[in-house]
C-alpha cells in the first residue's frame, strides 16, 4: 500500500449545493471500501434476486398488502391488480439479479445503483416503520443511501469494468467522449 502524500489538489471531495460547500480529503483506503461497498451490495442483491428466482414462487402480493404508512393504499391497490402483481413478480427478482451482477462486475454501476435505490425507496415507503428515536431510519433507507453513494463515487471505475467500458474506442474516440451522457449510466 502506498503511503505517499497526495498532491494538495488530488484526492479531494468538494461539492457546493444551495450555497453550502462540503469538502474533505479521503483516506488512502477509501477506494478499497468503495469497492467493498459495491461488492457487498452486489452480492446482497444478487442473493435476494436468485432466492426469488430459484426458491419458492415469489409473490409480491403479501408484501404490498401489508404496506403501512401514508402510501399504504397505493401499495394495496397495486396488490389488488392481477396485471400489476404479475409484472412485479417478474420485474423485482429479475432486476435484483441484474443489479447484483452489474455491481459485482462493476459494469453500468450508476444505472444499477440508481435502480437499486429506486427499488429500496419503494421498499422503504411500503415498510413504514417509524418507531424509536430516529424512527424514519430503517434498513431500507440505509440501503437506499448506500446505493446513492455507490453511484456518486463512480464505484465501477474502481476495480470494475466501467473503467474499460468508458474508454472503448468508438470511431477514434473514447465511448464517453463520443457519447457524454453515458457517464450518467457508467461509473
Amino acid at each position: 500500500m502506498s503511503t505517499q502524500t497526495p498532491r494538495h489538489d488530488a484526492n479531494r471531495f468538494k461539492s457546493t449545493i444551495g450555497g453550502i460547500t462540503l469538502q474533505g480529503t479521503p483516506h488512502a483506503l477509501s477506494a478499497w471500501f468503495v469497492v467493498l461497498l459495491r461488492l457487498v451490495m452486489g452480492g446482497a442483491f444478487l442473493g435476494a434476486g436468485l432466492g426469488k428466482v430459484t426458491g419458492e414462487p415469489f409473490n409480491a402480493g403479501g408484501y404490498l398488502m401489508g404496506a403501512e404508512g401514508p402510501l399504504a393504499g397505493v401499495f394495496q391497490a397495486m396488490a389488488a391488480s392481477p396485471a400489476f402483481l404479475e409484472f412485479a413478480n417478474i420485474v423485482v427478482p429479475v432486476t435484483q439479479v441484474l443489479i447484483g451482477v452489474a455491481l459485482l462486475a462493476g459494469a453500468f454501476v450508476r444505472l444499477a445503483a440508481l435502480g437499486g435505490a429506486m427499488q429500496m425507496s419503494m421498499f422503504y415507503l411500503a415498510s413504514w416503520d417509524v418507531a424509536g428515536p430516529l424512527g424514519f431510519v430503517n434498513s431500507d433507507l440505509v440501503y437506499l443511501i448506500v446505493f446513492l453513494a455507490i453511484a456518486a463515487f463512480g464505484a465501477g471505475r474502481i476495480l470494475g469494468l466501467d473503467r474499460y467500458i468508458e474508454e472503448l474506442d468508438v470511431g477514434g474516440e473514447a465511448l464517453t467522449e463520443r457519447y457524454p451522457k453515458l457517464t450518467y449510466l457508467l461509473g
